[in-house]
């Protein structure tokens, strides 16, 4: 894993990233249908590359070691220079990894988030026909989900039923807090969690989704939240959300907490009135829903959603319904970033398939629209359009891998390598 000394690392600068022309971009090749996806998405970003700048600009690949061939090379599943390689080269790519269940079973993906202080999980949703898709009008679907990544579940704070730690927090309850004790309906047998969600995390997420809205014209942000039920957790991810949009934002939001006031106060009319002229104005619209009600919004008027925000389990569950809506995780893109020391890590969102491995079968579209993510976040856009578009065309052919072509007519199945070649012929 060691690095030529001819080449040049991307660097940081007050959060802004300064890319040479030939950045070393470390990846992951991933488990099971890792090693394929990750090979089709190289050619097709090398071959935009090419495309676009011709010799002028190159990535220079370095592969680093993660799951199980990390075990068999190293005998760590995630070494410390990979994680060491990441943070000195910024942006990295990487495939599936096995996520293992069971107690003590640790999350290589939450493992990487966590030490590179991930935050944010960028999950753009658009569709591209004509990929399967449950909706009568899949095409109206253009959302963008950031979903914090470092607190809520993932933080993992939990106590096993009947554990010393469990009793003690019960009795802690019992005494200082007898109507929270209360509420929990079966403490002898019960096991606890604790939900930590910060003013700090929340807002540092919220602010990227504010900030992303604002520099590619999107009309709202929404703050997505459960806290009609958790009124200091997920109540306080919507509260600090509009504190922050109605002051560090204050000149290009329009807040619905304070429309909400305005109806009160003014009535409705005015306030009307007020929301209209913010729109022309081309200010962001900066508004809240409850999350339950965000799924079926999605599914009904998924023109609805535009920039959306939640906390970390309300996006699990939500960015993989969205990406169902137009066509599952095979399409579906996503990154992990921190956007003020500009690190990032670009992946497949699906599995390992561990049933396909091997066979020349995976669908390598979520690993190649991470990358097109990739080349956006380092500004090479003309190579992220080729990729786009040409990724477009492809699919408009109908030929497509087994995943899609099995729910499609008229389409012509094709293998990986297949794919990749007439994606990159397209170009």
């Amino acid at each position: 894993m060691s690095q030529p000394s001819n080449l040049q690392n991307i660097v940081c600068e007050n959060g802004q990233l300064l890319v040479p022309d030939r950045p070393v971009i470390p990846y992951i090749e991933g488990d099971g249908i890792g090693a394929e996806v990750m090979s089709a998405a190289q050619k097709v970003v090398d071959a935009a590359v090419e495309r676009a700048y011709s010799s002028r600009r190159k990535i220079e690949w370095m592969e680093v070691y993660a799951g199980q061939k990390a075990e068999k090379i190293t005998g760590s599943s995630l070494p410390e220079e990979t994680i060491n390689t990441f943070k000195r080269c910024h942006v990295g790519l990487k495939g599936p990894l096995n996520t293992p269940v069971g107690e003590g079973a640790r999350s290589l993906n939450v493992a990487l988030r966590k030490e590179l202080d991930l935050y944010a999980n960028f999950r753009p949703v658009k569709y591209y026909p004509p990929a399967p898709s449950p909706l009568l009008h899949p095409e109206r679907v253009n959302a963008v989900l950031f979903r914090e990544n470092t607190e809520d579940v993932y933080a993992g704070v939990e106590f096993e039923s009947g554990s010393d730690a469990a009793r003690s927090l019960l009795e802690y309850l019992k005494t200082n807090s007898p109507h929270n004790y209360a509420r929990i309906r079966f403490p002898e047998t019960s096991a606890l969690g604790l939900k930590p969600v910060s003013r700090e995390g929340s807002t540092r997420i919220i602010r990227s989704a504010i900030e992303y809205a604002l520099s590619n014209n999107r009309q709202s942000v929404t703050l997505l939240h459960k806290g009609n039920i958790m009124k200091f957790t997920e109540g306080g991810f919507m509260k600090w959300g509009y504190d922050l949009a109605e002051t560090e934002f204050a000149s290009q939001t329009y807040s619905m907490r304070k429309h909400k006031k305005l109806v009160a106060e003014k009535g409705d009319a005015q306030a009307k009135s007020a929301l209209k002229s913010a729109r022309e104005e081309g200010k962001l619209i900066v508004k809240d829903m409850i999350v339950d009600a965000a799924f079926e919004r999605a599914i009904a008027h998924p023109e609805d959603m535009d920039v959306l925000v939640t906390t970390n389990l309300n996006g699990d569950y939500l960015s993989d319904a969205l990406a169902a809506l137009v066509g599952g995780l095979g399409i579906a893109p996503g990154a992990n970033i921190n956007y003020t020391t500009g690190d990032a890590v670009f992946e497949a969102v699906h599995g390992t398939a561990p049933d396909i491995a091997g066979k020349d079968m995976a669908n390598p579209c979520s690993l190649i629209l991470s990358s097109m993510l990739m080349l956006r976040y380092l500004g090479w856009h003309e190579a992220a359009d080729l990729i786009e578009k040409s990724l477009g065309s492809t699919l408009a052919g109908r030929n497509l891998t087994p995943d899609f072509a099995c729910q499609m007519d008229n389409a012509v199945q094709c293998s990986t390598t297949q794919f990749t070649s007439l994606l990159i012929q397209s170009m």
